[in-house]
């Protein structure tokens, strides 16, 4: 979704939650600049633990160099040692499932709030995937 303005807010409270995980915080370098970030957060669907990709950013200038999907596909790669098997996110439906997300509904996840069904997403890592059923449970840091 377009930006808010409060991200760097959403980052610093989500990286004070019990939700936030170190290892699925990112940065994209270039020439000694940060250009990009993202986050994966804790969220649950009933008690399935899942991933929510939120926020996900690119400084404009460095926009459509590959640079989010890159970090995108770190986050999935990592996320899969760690041994989750499903991320989450609102957003564009024309850019997320060209990292290979589809609508969450598709594995019965439903979001907490009115959204079409085509920006709520969700990727599952598994070859085989079960269907959730459920709404999903974001970090009260999200404010939802």
């Amino acid at each position: 979704m377009d930006s808010d303005g409060d991200e760097q807010n959403l980052v610093a409270r989500l990286r004070k939650s019990r939700s936030f995980i170190p290892e699925l915080s990112f940065v994209a370098v270039e020439k000694e600049k940060i250009v990009g970030h993202i986050l994966f957060t804790k969220a649950f669907v009933g008690s399935a633990e899942v991933l929510a990709l939120a926020p996900l950013s690119v400084l404009p200038q460095y926009q459509n160099k590959g640079i989010g999907l890159s970090l995108i596909k770190e986050g999935h790669r990592v996320a899969f040692q760690l041994g989750y098997e499903y991320a989450v996110v609102l957003g564009h439906a024309e850019y997320y499932p060209k990292a290979g997300y589809i609508p969450a509904s598709n594995y019965g996840i439903k979001a907490p709030f009115d959204v079409d069904d085509k920006n709520f997403m969700a990727i599952c890592f598994k070859q085989f995937p079960d269907r959730l059923n459920g709404v999903i449970q974001y970090d009260e840091a999200f404010g939802i």
